[in-house]
């Protein structure tokens, strides 16, 4: 069976689809994998064909934007960035991705599309050509206040291509929910065809940080994702609060962040600008980070507590489901100071009520089918 992946070219929408995909591959399925090209190592890393399709969302914003883009967004006002982002990802992202998957569509001729659920021009390409189609999730389903907007531009689009129909992100197609129920929003379940799937993290190969393995005193690892809403003040008042308990604070630092601007760190706290997060998770004790949805099913799956200081998008939403789950804690806004930090973790470090939540909710994950065992599914949906 031929089947061609698509996602938008970012790691937090990519990296979830791609289990999914090196076991379709492995169960003997032609595979391609349709993203922007700036993304196609990774993709060669994995031992997935890749194809180009639609833009960087940098690229997107760029073509909204004269200039720099991360400069023009930090001098917007909200609402002149809301409608960006609702343009961003509901029309220029969706467009370019009709327009190259089509030609895609036409020389591969694939017998079922499974397109990540922020690309919606997958699924609406795959309508346009009369393909079999299926929404693959990042996480928990979102309702925030930007989805509205994208939303508002994804309708204008799709009736403009004659899509009607079928609630979104799925568009009336089956959905791979790699949210455990639990956590999943009740009222997409109530509603969606879901075919459910273990969240499996994936990284690009490499080795573990030294001391990850045999550490002796608990071990907290501090992310706030690759995205540019990762902020040095965050990252500086997370690491100032954590260095001051008796553990040992590995930072990931992404793209991002500055490393000069952190200035120099105590003793306890490593930098390193990149860490394969999947193989990392199962060996912390304690996980600070951002809420991207990632990060968030990672910890859940690996059975980690988590200390989540939202910035933006789905963050909210996913640092909700972990504090009402019960497996961590959240910090808002002007609430994220060292202090906060420091007291939160210590909490969480030692809470066997959270311990427990944590087993519970990594049992349950671990309960979901596989990658391998939903690959096997794949050709009862053409």
């Amino acid at each position: 069976m031929r089947l061609v992946f698509t996602s938008l070219a970012s790691h937090g929408h990519l990296y979830p689809l791609i289990p999914l995909a090196v076991a379709a591959r492995g169960a003997g399925h032609d595979v391609v994998f349709a993203t922007a090209e700036d993304f196609h190592p990774v993709l060669e890393k994995a031992g997935l064909r890749p194809e180009k399709a639609g833009l960087t969302i940098y690229d997107a914003f760029a073509s909204k934007y004269a200039g720099d883009p991360a400069q023009r967004r930090r001098e917007a006002s909200e609402e002149e960035m809301t409608e960006v982002i609702g343009q961003v990802f509901g029309r220029v992202l969706p467009e370019r991705f009709v327009a190259d998957l089509g030609a895609l569509f036409e020389r591969e001729r694939p017998d079922l599309v499974i397109y990540e659920v922020g690309n919606s021009g997958g699924a609406f390409a795959a309508r346009k050509a009369g393909i079999p189609a299926m929404g693959h999730g990042f996480g928990r389903v979102s309702a925030d206040g930007l989805m509205t907007e994208i939303r508002g531009a994804l309708d204008d689009y799709a009736a403009e291509l004659g899509i009607t129909g079928g609630d979104r992100p799925s568009w009336g197609n089956p959905f791979v929910d790699i949210c455990p129920p639990s956590v999943q929003s009740p009222e997409f379940i109530a509603r969606a065809r879901r075919l459910p799937l273990r969240p499996v993290g994936w990284s690009e190969p490499g080795d573990l940080p030294a001391g990850v393995l045999d550490h002796g005193r608990p071990l907290v690892y501090l992310t706030l994702g690759t995205t540019p809403m990762s902020q040095a003040h965050i990252l500086t008042a997370a690491i100032t609060g954590l260095a001051a308990l008796d553990v040992d604070v590995l930072v990931a630092t992404g793209p991002s962040v500055d490393v000069a601007s952190l200035g120099e760190v105590p003793a306890n706290v490593r930098l390193e600008a990149w860490v394969p997060q999947s193989e990392l998770l199962p060996h912390v004790d304690l996980v600070v980070h951002h809420g991207g949805s990632g990060t968030t099913m990672g910890a859940f799956s690996a059975g980690v507590p988590q200390l989540v200081l939202p910035q933006g998008a789905d963050q909210f939403t996913n640092a909700e489901a972990v504090a009402g789950s019960g497996v961590g804690e959240r910090l808002l806004g002007d609430a994220v100071t060292a202090d906060a930090v420091r007291e939160s973790a210590r909490r969480l470090l030692a809470d066997s009520a959270v311990a427990d939540a944590v087993r519970a909710l990594a049992a349950e994950v671990a309960a979901m089918p596989s990658p391998d065992e939903v690959a096997a599914q794949l050709p009862d949906y053409v």
